[in-house]
């Protein structure tokens, strides 16, 4: 357990990246961004799942998982220095960048390295441990934001928070003995790794992830929107939304640890997927505050777990490539820089947040599908 803790913390350094939810609506206010203009912002920070994941678990092979972790929270502290000592367009896409390329390296080194303490049966729930932690990350994001503008001044102090935490996540697991797993000079290529999509199971779980972080950057992306958009709730106000879909995403990983160590993680899946798909067409017309956040908190419930089931089935598939099936799924978090411009692009053509829920629905439409072609399994 003593092992574990230092890679738990881990997941917190990874949640950071949802920061960015809110973050877009602030510099959107900063610099006066266009809707299209400020869904930019988050794919700053996910496009690098998609063009250094594969190559991240390939290096990976090369020098160890913990090291990669490592290299992470350097490249994370950098990211997060740059744009507090000189914040402009320039540099906010810089850090964020930074951030995302941190995030991408952290999110394909540390799910493997909790392999290196946590075997068996009880790899779901761990995995989804660490959900819990990044979903706490992400719930105190928005409140920090807040803090930092109403109680120090500029919403810009939590990038020195966020780099001081990170700082103290590495030396932790520094100071920790990991189990080291084998590393070989002979690692996969791109192209066998991306080979493995071959497998329909692999890339029906690869869309998966796409989709199903989808879901959850473009929650925590619009849910501020609606707040002021449909209750006229000021920016500062209207953040706090996130962290009530982050709360109850927080709550749901941690009753989804407990629900998958005694289910199936498919079933669980079906069921959850379903209820999603409920509460968000329901978000189309509800119009109070409660009620909007009543129904982003139950997506959020109904969504925490998805991504560890997902994850762990890729896994469980393959664990001769262990490494590689991470980095492919990671890759798959692309998806948090691909929907917020296609909802953004949908807002600014109909001229309500309903364009950007349309997008929304049609993510989970495919994780629906994906949960029906996944074969039920005890764990």
């Amino acid at each position: 357990m003593a092992k574990m803790l230092p890679i738990l913390f881990g997941f917190f350094v990874m949640g950071f990246c949802d920061v960015v939810g809110i973050a877009t609506s602030y510099v959107k206010n900063d610099f006066g961004w266009s809707e299209t203009m400020a869904g930019l912002l988050p794919s700053m920070v996910f496009i690098w799942f998609l063009l250094l994941s594969v190559p991240s678990a390939i290096i990976m092979n090369k020098i160890g998982r913990k090291n990669m972790v490592q290299i992470s929270n350097l490249i994370t502290i950098l990211g997060m220095v740059i744009p507090f000592i000189m914040f402009n367009p320039v540099t906010c896409m810089i850090g964020f960048a930074l951030l995302g390329i941190g995030n991408t390296i952290l999110q394909v080194s540390l799910n493997p390295l909790l392999t290196n303490v946590v075997r068996g049966e009880s790899l779901t729930s761990a995995l989804n441990a660490g959900q819990v932690v990044k979903a706490i990350s992400s719930l105190c994001g928005p409140i920090i934001a807040a803090f930092a503008l109403t109680s120090l001044g500029n919403w810009h102090y939590l990038f020195p928070i966020f780099a001081l935490i990170t700082l103290l996540s590495g030396l932790w697991l520094q100071m920790t003995k990991i189990p080291k797993e084998t590393v070989t000079e002979q690692s996969s290529s791109l192209g066998a790794t991306f080979g493995l999509l071959k497998d329909t199971t692999i890339l029906f779980l690869f869309l998966g992830i796409v989709f199903v972080v989808g879901v959850d950057v473009g929650m925590n992306t619009v849910t501020p929107k609606l707040l002021m958009e449909r209750c006229g709730m000021q920016l500062s106000d209207a953040g706090l939304g996130s962290s009530v879909y982050f709360i109850c995403r927080t709550a749901g990983a941690f009753i989804g640890t407990f629900l998958l160590a005694r289910m199936s993680d498919v079933k669980y899946f079906r069921i959850h997927i379903l209820a999603a798909l409920v509460f968000l067409v329901a978000l189309f017309f509800v119009q109070g505050e409660i009620a909007i956040l009543t129904m982003v908190g139950l997506v959020g419930f109904t969504c925490s777990s998805i991504f560890s089931v997902i994850y762990s089935q890729a896994l469980k598939a393959r664990p001769d490539k262990a490494n590689e099936v991470s980095g492919l799924m990671i890759t798959g978090v692309f998806g948090g820089g691909v929907v917020p411009p296609l909802m953004g692009a949908a807002t600014d053509t109909i001229g309500h947040q309903g364009g950007s829920l349309a997008i929304i629905t049609l993510c989970v439409c495919y994780l629906i599908f994906c949960s029906l072609k996944l074969k039920t399994s005890k764990n």
